[in-house]
């Protein structure tokens, strides 16, 4: 079979749409002001970002001045994290999150217990990496004022009951969070609908550039800005706007969102090729997460007796983009704590894969990477078998 490139890691990156591309190009160029600015060029860098600000919130179902823009994702994950427990701490010092939660989280909530005197619960999961909902209850309790969940977890794709956990945390004065950076662009994003106080995502997940990010808050939740200079976001985010960025994470929203039942459909069908496909070719291959709430475009794996870096090398040498649990830790050698938090030991946490696909993956993709996969462990276990 020839050799060519597929790639089947849009969890960690999308392409930037050209019509992405076009929207923001005026923007580095003729309209080049600052927002912050008060003359005419100024002006219209200060419009466009508002109009974007709008399209953005009309997907989120939200006012646009709760649209906070930010450099993406962790930095909303911050802000929200770490700003709502420092504007609340009057109230309580009690923080929620799971041992699944993207490091941006999980690292801030253990950073506010260690130095600044936050005290935090760690829900456990299932072996599908479910939050447990009367778990959740149980750990909201007076004191409790932040609880962060992850609406799909990057690298099992399990998505959460985001919902009913929102109103349990409100039973308790907590407000709540959700880090719809995997979400967006597939699932609703509709913040009544969920019932999120707080929400963030980031553009290149789906199809806009990288480097810019939004956080929605709620009117009535209060956050400490942790970036502090000027009167920027109201306030609640210092430094100066990026406004192509912007221009072009609203446009990329609004490009998704009118086609996103049509996409969300055919991800999942290459979704469903691509599991079906690895586990009947692979032998010992086991599908990740849960088998039927989880993100259309998502399927990970652990191969028995596989190390997944030696894989993902394999792999590449065959066009094949892949990951190994979350992108953000391709090359390490510690296995994910997300799949030892799902209850898999060391050795099988050392053997994952992560696979997703896109608005351009097609079946014949699927077929290549399956033949180059089924080839590849085959490889790697008569190699460790000799």
């Amino acid at each position: 079979m020839p050799r060519r490139t597929v790639y089947l890691d849009h969890s960690a990156s999308t392409a930037t749409d050209p019509r992405v591309v076009e929207a923001m190009m005026p923007y580095f160029t003729e309209q080049f002001g600052n927002a912050s600015s008060s003359h005419h060029v100024g002006r219209r860098a200060e419009q466009a970002v508002e109009d974007a600000r709008e399209r953005i919130a009309q997907i989120f179902g939200c006012k646009p001045t709760e649209i906070v823009f930010t450099s993406g994702g962790t930095e909303s994950d911050n802000l929200a994290v770490r700003g709502a427990a420092y504007a609340m701490r009057d109230k309580g010092v009690h923080l929620i999150t799971t041992p699944i939660e993207h490091s941006a989280v999980i690292k801030t909530v253990e950073q506010l217990s260690a130095h600044m005197g936050f005290e935090h619960t760690i829900l456990p999961v299932d072996r599908v990496g479910m939050v447990d909902v009367e778990d959740f209850a149980a750990a909201c309790q007076p004191g409790t004022t932040v609880a962060s969940i992850m609406y799909v977890n990057n690298e099992v794709g399990t998505i959460q009951p985001i919902p009913v956990l929102a109103a349990l945390a409100h039973e308790q004065g907590a407000v709540f969070h959700t880090d719809a950076v995997q979400a967006a662009g597939q699932l609703t994003l509709d913040v009544k609908t969920l019932g999120v106080d707080m929400m963030s995502i980031s553009a290149h997940k789906f199809y806009g550039p990288k480097g810019v990010g939004a956080l929605y808050i709620r009117d009535g939740v209060d956050v400490i800005a942790h970036q502090s200079g000027g009167s920027h976001e109201r306030g609640r985010r210092g430094g100066t706007l990026n406004t192509p960025g912007i221009v072009g994470m609203a446009a990329a929203l609004e490009l998704i969102y009118h086609d996103r039942d049509m996409r969300a459909a055919h991800y999942q069908t290459m979704r469903d090729l691509l599991i079906d496909g690895v586990l009947a070719a692979v032998p010992n291959a086991h599908l990740t997460g849960h088998p039927e709430q989880r993100l259309p475009s998502h399927a990970s794996f652990i191969f028995d007796g596989v190390e997944s870096n030696s894989l993902l090398m394999h792999l590449d040498l065959k066009g094949v983009c892949a990951s190994s649990a979350s992108a953000c830790k391709t090359g390490n050698p510690e296995p994910s704590g997300v799949l030892l938090a799902l209850g898999y030991t060391r050795e099988q946490a050392l053997g994952s894969l992560r696979l997703t696909v896109g608005k351009d993956t097609s079946a014949d993709d699927i077929e290549y990477a399956v033949s180059v996969l089924a080839d590849s462990v085959a490889r790697l276990s008569s190699m460790r078998t000799s």
